[in-house]
């Protein structure tokens, strides 16, 4: 039975003849160089930074056209390098799974150190420290989720831990945005050197909310004189340290028990699925679709490796933008939303199953090549249909992706105006379009109303994803129930805050309000609807 570790891999017979990839340079030479002279640090140990951003950088390395590897540091969950990094060596076997069935098998080493960003962990923290001190760092990035850039709660205020950080100074930070402006404390110090930021998490203005995170901490820390004034200036100093935009796509789920059992089957063994105690679901191996989308504003102080070689794409930041507006409002968000809320009315558990119901697969290919691309944002570096294409064919439809409505349906409140009202907006602007005529769209938004109701197409009542505007929504449609022929939608409609438009100015609010009236008629009502409004 093969194990994952550096040793086993010296084996490359039986990892081959077990469909493995191998990598194909010398390690240990790459980690010496690496504690020399470290070049890129990434914070967020999981699993799209094992599957995607160290994979891409172990391309570079494969290729010779990079010599040092990534050190990975862990800032929230440090169970994932005492369970995940440590027992395998640092090493992650990559499964992409495409919509046929077809694996292919890789095990990534390029990654050269595994770290927990603690305080407590005295070697750790002294080694992480080492690598900001070193003029070498070109990059710090990170996959902390939005969470992580957060420093206040909802009502505007300073999370507890972070007043703490900033009363505590740098010498015992605990939020992640602190342990970092600790860290760049230290490389200002030591000699102001440059080096870059890169928020690679899939959230809109990433490297802005970065920036804001780590600045905040900073000011916070000279207010109260606990740092020098010049640290503040030295970070803000866009030829010495810069916060470039980036836009990440690729869907890495949970480890997948089926996956794990194929491997086992192929005699790989010792690959469990691990739940840590803060709920992180990882495993040895990274369970991924082959579809992946990087694009970064090329803005660095201090060099970069040389991705551009590994299929990242490299730009200014309008065109960042405009690949993420691309992707958000028209290519793949807004067709998600929409399989998300008729997939729980209709008792779908998999976003692959969806798409095999000819009803839903031509609601969302309604709404993306006939609503969606005549007013599109084409970034005129990936093409809209292609990217659509993919999204529809391969992306959506890839049963090895175990994807769930329920999970996207969470915070649709938060979306809607994004992932719908940014089409019915450009339809607006064009004259030579009629938001009026729109029919999938606010089709989506009539379904997303019916499934407020929490009860399903066969009657029965279901679980609600979480939503911060469930109960004020919710008590809109007090009362509402299967049969009813009349009702009043209009305060969730009429809202321009959820939608960032007057859906009833323009001749949509009635409209979706008809259809909402017809999905009450009874059990089956939702589908009949859908059925109406698409043949």
């Amino acid at each position: 039975m093969l194990r994952l570790s550096r040793s086993s891999i010296s084996d490359e017979a039986a990892w081959k003849a077990a469909g493995v990839e191998l990598p194909r340079f010398d390690f240990d030479q790459v980690a010496k160089n690496t504690q020399a002279k470290p070049e890129w640090v990434h914070f967020g140990a999981g699993n799209i930074f094992r599957g995607f951003v160290a994979n891409a950088h172990q391309k570079l390395l494969d290729s010779a056209k990079a010599d040092t590897g990534i050190i990975a540091a862990e800032t929230f969950d440090f169970e994932m390098i005492d369970k995940v990094y440590k027992p395998y060596d640092n090493l992650t076997l990559l499964v992409l799974m495409n919509a046929r069935g077809d694996f292919q098998k890789k095990i990534v080493s390029s990654i050269v150190e595994g770290i927990a960003a603690d305080k407590n962990r005295e070697a750790d923290y002294r080694r992480l420290t080492e690598v900001f001190e070193n003029p070498s760092l070109q990059m710090a990035s990170f996959t902390i989720t939005e969470k992580g850039y957060s420093l206040t709660g909802p009502n505007g205020q300073y999370l507890g831990i972070v007043e703490k950080d900033i009363a505590g100074g740098p010498e015992q930070p605990v939020h992640a945005m602190s342990i970092v402006a600790s860290l760049a404390y230290r490389r200002y110090l030591k000699g102001q050197y440059p080096m870059t930021f890169v928020s690679m998490d899939n959230c809109s203005h990433n490297g802005d909310k970065l920036k804001n995170g780590v600045v905040t901490i900073a000011k916070e820390w000279a207010g109260k004189g606990l740092v020098e004034e010049g640290f503040v200036t030295y970070l803000e100093d866009e030829r010495l340290i810069a916060f470039p935009l980036s836009m990440i796509d690729k869907i890495t789920p949970r480890p997948s028990e089926t996956v794990q059992a194929a491997l086992l089957e192929q005699g790989i063994g010792d690959m469990d699925v691990i739940v840590t105690s803060k709920n992180t679901y990882t495993a040895p191996f990274v369970n991924a679709e082959i579809s992946e989308y990087l694009v970064i504003e090329d803005k660095f102080t201090n060099g970069r490796p040389a991705l551009e070689e590994a299929g990242i794409i490299f730009t200014d930041r309008d065109t960042v933008n405009n690949v993420e507006t691309m992707k958000v409002t028209t290519c793949l968000n807004p067709l998600h939303t929409a399989l998300a809320v008729s997939g729980c009315l209709l008792g779908y558990t998999l976003i692959a199953d969806e798409m095999k119901d000819d009803t839903l697969r031509k609601f969302v290919e309604i709404i993306g090549y006939k609503e969606g691309l005549p007013v599109v944002v084409d970034p005129g570096i990936l093409s809209p249909k292609q990217f659509l294409d993919e999204v529809l064919t391969e992306r959506f439809a890839n049963p090895f992706i175990p994807d769930t409505p329920q999970r996207i349906a969470t915070d649709t409140s938060q979306k809607v105006g994004i992932r719908f009202g940014e089409t019915i907006k450009s339809y607006i602007r064009r004259e030579d379009l009629d938001p009026a005529q729109l029919t999938a769209i606010p089709l989506a938004i009539a379904v997303w109303c019916r499934y407020l109701l929490g009860v399903d197409d066969e009657g029965k009542p279901f679980t609600l994803s979480p939503d911060p505007l469930l109960e004020v929504l919710q008590g809109h449609l007090q009362g509402v129930s299967l049969g009813a022929t009349a009702v009043n939608v209009r305060p969730i409609l009429e809202d321009g805050q959820l939608f960032g438009v007057r859906l009833y100015d323009i001749g949509l609010g009635e409209k979706i309000e008809g259809m909402f009236l017809e999905m009450l008629a009874g059990p089956g009502a939702v589908r009949s609807t859908l059925e109406k409004y698409l043949k």
